[in-house]
């Protein structure tokens, strides 16, 4: 039978299922191989906080969402061209987001009434044309994977759990994905289970050849390898990358790393990476809580260590006093907060941008500490760099603020040459650095750098270095308890004068028109979206200009000015408005807050209407004002 090969220029897929569905461990296959065929891309996995959500229920459904391109691309997309639902909670969970004439490849075998009626359809939806609307591949996944294997050695519920890579092998061949990797990857993971190892291999081939052989599917799809400068690649998650920019950040600095932390999702991942390292220099230590890791980490950088400590929001909320101590003693440490729906326990798999203000304010007395927030998942790898630079630089505790969305998306990284990363010089005090009235040298620990303010840092047990730190207030320079009032307020300004005055670089901003009266001005993780959205406004021929912030505390030095420069500002948040406060603050600029808190990224396509609203306001304001 010959098949039509079609040529398309990106597409999004959505792998949905239950939980024990394998649809995390799909999709990141299917991924793998996607970032080895050179394409651009950008993934969004999506799942329940339990580790087994109640199998068949809405709240129980899976999802990892791909968009793949040859060309650059900058979200996981809006809404996927193919869902492929494993039951039908993963089909009613999920259509809504697919777009009329999309393609829905579903298992039929699980379209039971008693399945149909847990989820609240009162009909069987393959049957009472309600998909008339769309593409639908009717696929008995579970059988024929069933069928394949039976002369496997392997109980009837491993060959049921081989489904998904049926599943991966039809959608392999169905947009002509490689499959080398992902045979070796499944005789690897399960070498010690050769038959199940086999049993999937079988599943996954069998699917290729389901999809080659079926009348089903008449069409397959080609997505050429997107043009990239030239340079070494790889596909990296988030956390991945903030745990590689960790490593990186010790050898740069020369400083053994060491990780107190205690396991919180979404941050988890990072512990367990950085667990791998030995040969690095990395000690990691998981903590018996949140207040344990912290004071580890802390003590560790007292001890001359890269002291960093991994949690999220509600971890935060635990560390508030041992952070505090941290300013107090002018030492640098890294607080990475991957960021979660709150409040309290909250959302944990979901993704949210709900600290800012927790990082910004959240300790007792006057504490500042420098925040800095990554943009993408590869980014994630630079702004640990970054991090570390100012933690070391300026004697500080650092925040990284990520969050779910970055740590467990993924895309291409372009992997750096180590001779162009930064070089971070920790210049430990090497003797004393004061001479008295009488001719003796002397150390004080509180002496400060007259350029960037930060206090020598000495190693413990260095002869003639010896020196006291503590919660308590220190005399200036000399480190001695202080009780004073004027010494008291001379170090809370000086202190937030160091963080202040920290070098960062000034803020860029893309307006290729330059005549933009809008600015989109984000952070974090928003980047994608705003950007993507910016590009679609732009091509429907209205100027927009976007400024994305790296550095939170401080803010750049001239983002004053380009704030001044624009008619309006618009600030897209996953929270209720926390930097549009800042920003109006600090700047008394008239910023508009536009604001979600679903647990998911924007779409692009909802903020592009967002900024072609506020353009046209504006159009008609300056026609008003006119008088026309």
């Amino acid at each position: 039978m010959t098949k039509q090969v079609e040529k398309v220029d990106r597409v999004i897929i959505r792998f949905a299922g239950d939980s024990g569905d394998g649809m995390q461990l799909t999709g990141d296959r299917f991924t793998s191989e996607t970032a080895a065929f050179g394409n651009d891309l950008s993934t969004l996995p999506d799942f329940p906080a339990e580790i087994r959500a109640p199998a068949g229920t809405l709240p129980g459904v899976s999802a990892f969402q791909l968009h793949f391109a040859d060309h650059d691309i900058l979200t996981p997309g809006d809404a996927p061209d193919v869902l492929v639902a494993m039951n039908p909670a993963a089909l009613k969970a999920n259509l809504k987001d697919v777009p009329r004439g999309g393609t829905i490849i579903v298992n039929t075998d699980e379209f039971t009434p008693r399945a149909l009626t847990k989820v609240g359809y009162a009909a069987d939806p393959l049957e009472d044309g309600s998909l008339d609307g769309y593409k639908v591949h009717r696929v008995a996944l579970t059988t024929q994977t069933v069928k394949v294997l039976e002369g496997h050695d392997i109980s009837r519920k491993d060959a049921e759990r081989a489904k998904n890579m049926y599943s991966l092998g039809l959608l392999s061949w169905l947009y002509h994905r490689p499959t080398e990797a992902t045979l070796a990857f499944l005789e690897r993971k399960f070498a010690k289970k050769p038959a199940i190892a086999a049993a999937n291999v079988a599943a996954f081939r069998a699917g290729w050849n389901y999809g080659e052989t079926t009348e089903d599917f008449v069409v397959s799809y080609e997505i050429a390898p997107a043009p990239m400068p030239k340079g070494t690649y790889r596909n990296i998650h988030g956390n991945l990358a903030l745990a590689y920019g960790l490593i990186a950040a010790s050898h740069q600095s020369g400083l053994p790393m060491f990780l107190g932390a205690y396991p919180i999702t979404p941050a988890s991942d990072i512990l367990h990476e950085l667990s791998k390292h030995k040969n690095h220099g990395v000690r990691t230590f998981q903590a018996e809580d949140e207040i344990a890791g912290i004071g580890a980490a802390l003590g560790a950088s007292f001890g001359g260590a890269l002291g960093v400590t991994t949690t999220s929001g509600p971890g935060i909320a635990l560390k508030g006093e041992t952070i505090g101590l941290a300013v107090s003693l002018e030492l640098p440490l890294i607080i990475c907060d991957i960021q979660r729906g709150g409040p309290s326990t909250g959302l944990p798999t979901k993704t949210e941008q709900s600290d800012l203000f927790l990082a910004m304010f959240g300790r007792n007395g006057e504490a500042p500490v420098p925040i800095v927030a990554p943009r993408s998942p590869a980014d994630c790898f630079d702004a640990a760099l970054e991090a570390a630079r100012i933690a070391v630089t300026y004697r500080t505790p650092v925040f990284l603020l990520s969050d779910g969305y970055l740590a467990n998306g993924s895309e291409p990284w372009h992997i750096p040459d180590v001779a162009d990363l930064p070089v971070i010089a920790p210049n430990f005090a090497a003797g004393p650095n004061k001479v008295l009235e009488d001719g003796s040298e002397v150390f004080w620990p509180f002496l400060r750098d007259p350029q960037t303010l930060a206090r020598p840092w000495a190693i413990p047990g260095t002869a003639g270095l010896e020196h006291r730190i503590g919660g308590i207030e220190k005399q200036d320079g000399t480190g001695n308890i202080s009780y004073d009032p004027a010494n008291h307020d001379l170090m809370v300004r000086t202190r937030a004068a160091k963080v202040a005055g920290i070098d960062v670089p000034d803020l860029e901003v893309d307006d290729p028109s330059g005549q933009a009266g809008i600015l989109v001005l984000g952070w974090g993780s928003t980047y994608g979206p705003i950007q993507a959205a910016c590009r679609q406004v732009r091509r429907d021929g209205q100027p927009v200009a976007h400024a994305h912030l790296r550095h939170l505390n401080p803010f750049p030095a001239n983002l004053g000015r380009i704030l001044k420069e624009y008619d309006r500002v618009l600030i897209p948040e996953m929270n209720l408005g926390q930097l549009s406060m800042l920003v109006r603050a600090r700047y008394l600029v008239d910023a508009v807050g536009y604001n979600q808190v679903r647990g998911l990224p924007f779409k692009a396509a909802e903020l592009a209407g967002v900024i072609k609203n506020l353009i046209g306001a504006d159009t008609v304001d300056k026609t008003e004002q006119a008088g026309v």
